[in-house]
């Protein structure tokens, strides 16, 4: 008998197992047991939730198409579902992209250039200040970058274009950028600093300037990272609903000009939200069906996102 077993009999403990045998080993397998079953639980949760809201969205839109014609839903160029029964989507879809196009020029060259300096350029001082502020930044709600689109950001566009008007694609496209700025920034960081540090070691060694080794080093070995990071922060620009709302207008028109009021689809989406449409009405299923061709924009984006990252992405041992 060792010195350990003598003083365990002495206070009276006895050593409980916990291999399998005994009680600790049936209360460790109950206990995982419990946890599997509940982390197997969120799952089943988040893919029933995903599928219900498909559902919902097909079913709905499936009585809408019952109506109208999808060819004159996806073609047409007037939307006035309530005064002239015109259900032409097109209109909504191009205020969209005019403002996801916007955002896009504004958040993606500062976006990348940020994150390529936090990640080859910062100091570890710099860098711990700059991504909290960002991150501060990410949690402001979309309410408030529309309230200050409207008092703030159009106000300064029609200083410098008069002909601007209230409401309008630019200033929506500016709090866009902005909005969707931290996540560009935060994954493209990520990625650029996961860049093996042997690759950057083998182009300083052949005389490469951090210029060089940034450029035609660094970047091009996490391209696939950030070209994913892009087309998640343009999905979340075709999905923004408050800021457009209130920033971009209400009035569906087909224009290329930013200067303009335009809307959006998740805009009119926010209009007929508010009640004054009858559940059950066909204008009220035109909800369903903006909002379904909203979803199905969006998951082509992230398999688009997925295949390129799958396509181009490199592997480091």
């Amino acid at each position: 008998m060792n010195a350990e077993s003598s003083a365990a009999e002495v206070v009276g403990l006895r050593a409980v197992p916990w291999d399998g045998a005994g009680h600790g080993g049936v209360r460790r397998k109950v206990v995982e047991g419990l946890v599997q079953a509940g982390l197997f639980g969120c799952a089943l949760l988040s893919i029933f939730t995903t599928v219900g809201i498909v559902l919902v969205l097909a079913v709905e839109a499936f009585e809408f198409f019952r109506e109208v014609p999808l060819f004159d839903f996806l073609t047409g160029t007037e939307w006035a579902p309530k005064l002239a029964g015109k259900f032409g989507v097109l209109p909504l879809v191009s205020g969209t992209l005019m403002v996801t196009a916007g955002a896009a020029m504004v958040a993606l060259p500062i976006g990348l250039l940020t994150a390529i300096y936090l990640s080859e350029y910062a100091s570890s001082e710099v860098r711990e200040v700059v991504k909290p502020v960002l991150e501060v930044l990410a949690g402001v709600p979309s309410v408030v970058f529309g309230y200050l689109a409207v008092v703030t950001v159009s106000p300064w566009i029609r200083t410098f274009f008069p002909s601007a008007g209230v409401f309008n694609v630019a200033s929506a496209s500016i709090v866009v950028g902005v909005m969707i700025l931290p996540m560009i920034v935060s994954l493209s960081e990520d990625v650029l600093r996961s860049v093996p540090r042997s690759l950057r070691e083998a182009a300083y060694a052949l005389g490469a300037t951090k210029f060089d080794v940034t450029v035609k080093v660094v970047v091009p070995a996490a391209i696939s990272g950030i070209v994913a990071s892009f087309l998640l922060a343009l999905s979340r620009a075709i999905g923004e609903t408050m800021a457009v709302a209130l920033a971009a207008g209400n009035s569906p028109n087909m224009t290329l000009n930013p200067l303009e009021a335009a809307q959006t689809m998740t805009g009119y989406i926010v209009q007929v939200s508010q009640g004054d449409t009858p559940a059950g009405s066909l204008e009220y299923r035109t909800i369903f069906a903006v909002g379904l061709a909203l979803f199905v924009s969006t998951m082509f984006i992230n398999i688009l996102a997925q295949w390129f990252v799958a396509r181009v992405r490199m592997k480091y041992d």
